[in-house]
C-alpha cells in the first residue's frame, strides 16, 4: 500500500467511530474509490456487511450502527421510533422488544437499503413509512457507544405508537406507556399535535393523557389543535367517549 493510501486509511480510521457501518457510496464521496475499498478489504482492514456496506474488521456493529449510516451518510430520516425509542430512553418496561423487534419510522419516499434488510442484526426490523408527522420535529439525540443518532423523543414516540394502534399496537399497552410520561414538555406536545395530520392519533393522545391525569396537559391549547369532525370508531364493540368522539376498547376505558 502506497504512503498516500496508508495516510488516507489512517485518516478514515481516526475520523470514523467504531461500531458504525460505512456505505460504499459515502466512502466514494469522501475520496475512497471502489478500488481502494477493495484493497482495504483484501488487507483485512474492513470487511463487507453486504452489498454496498463495510465495517471495520472484527468490529461489533448493531442495528444502531446501521441507523447511523442511514442518517449521517445517506441523509435518510429513518429512525428508532415508537416503543423502541421509549425503551432506549428508559421509558418502557417492555424490555423484551429490544431483542425481538425494532420499530423504525421514515418518510413515505424512503426505504431500507438491501444491506440493512439482509443483515442479521439479532432482531427483526419493522419499518413504518408515513407522513402523519413532519420528519424534522420531535426528535432527540441518542448517544450509543462512540456515536450519536436521532431517535423519537418520548412525545413523538407515543404518537407513533398511537399511529400503529390498534392494528399492530394494543391500545391498552400504549396507555400503560402513556401513564409513565408525566414530564413531557408542553411546548413539544403542542407543536407535535398541531403538526400531526392524524385525527385518530390526536384524539387518542388527548384522551389517554387526560385519563392518566398528567399535569402538563393543562398547558396545552386545544383550540389550536385540529381534531376534525365526526365520530371515529377505533375498535368495534367498544365504549364510546363523547368528549373525543371515539370508540375505545372496554378494557382501556375501565382500566384504573
Amino acid at each position: 500500500m502506497s504512503i498516500e493510501n496508508q495516510s488516507k486509511l489512517n485518516q478514515l480510521l481516526s475520523n470514523v467511530p467504531s461500531g458504525v457501518v460505512l456505505t460504499s457510496t459515502w466512502l466514494v464521496d469522501q475520496g475512497y474509490s471502489l478500488q481502494l475499498q477493495e484493497r482495504y478489504k483484501k488487507s483485512k482492514w474492513f470487511m463487507s456487511l453486504g452489498r454496498g456496506a463495510l465495517v471495520r474488521n472484527d468490529d461489533v456493529v448493531d442495528y444502531l450502527g446501521g441507523v447511523h449510516a442511514l442518517q449521517s451518510q445517506l441523509g435518510l430520516s429513518i429512525h428508532p421510533a415508537a416503543k423502541t425509542a421509549l425503551m432506549l430512553q428508559g421509558k418502557s418496561h417492555y424490555l423484551e422488544l429490544s431483542t425481538k423487534k425494532v420499530q423504525l419510522f421514515s418518510s413515505l419516499s424512503e426505504s431500507l437499503p438491501s444491506w440493512f434488510k439482509k443483515y442479521h442484526w439479532g432482531s427483526k426490523q419493522e419499518l413504518n413509512s408515513s407522513s402523519f408527522l413532519p420528519p424534522d420535529i420531535g426528535m432527540t439525540e441518542f448517544k450509543h457507544k462512540e456515536f450519536t443518532i436521532k431517535i423519537s423523543s418520548p412525545t413523538r414516540a407515543i404518537l407513533e405508537c398511537l399511529y400503529l394502534a390498534p392494528k399492530t399496537q394494543p391500545l391498552l399497552e400504549v396507555y400503560e406507556l402513556m401513564e409513565g410520561l408525566n414530564n413531557l414538555r408542553p411546548m413539544t406536545v403542542q407543536k407535535l399535535l398541531e403538526k400531526c395530520t392524524s385525527v385518530k392519533v390526536k384524539r387518542l393522545f388527548l384522551y389517554m393523557a387526560e385519563k392518566a391525569g398528567h399535569e402538563w396537559l393543562t398547558y396545552i391549547k386545544r383550540d389550536k389543535i385540529d381534531l376534525g369532525k365526526g365520530k371515529r370508531q377505533i375498535v368495534s364493540d367498544g365504549i364510546y367517549i363523547p368528549k373525543y368522539q371515539i370508540t375505545v376498547p372496554k378494557e382501556l376505558e375501565k382500566h384504573i
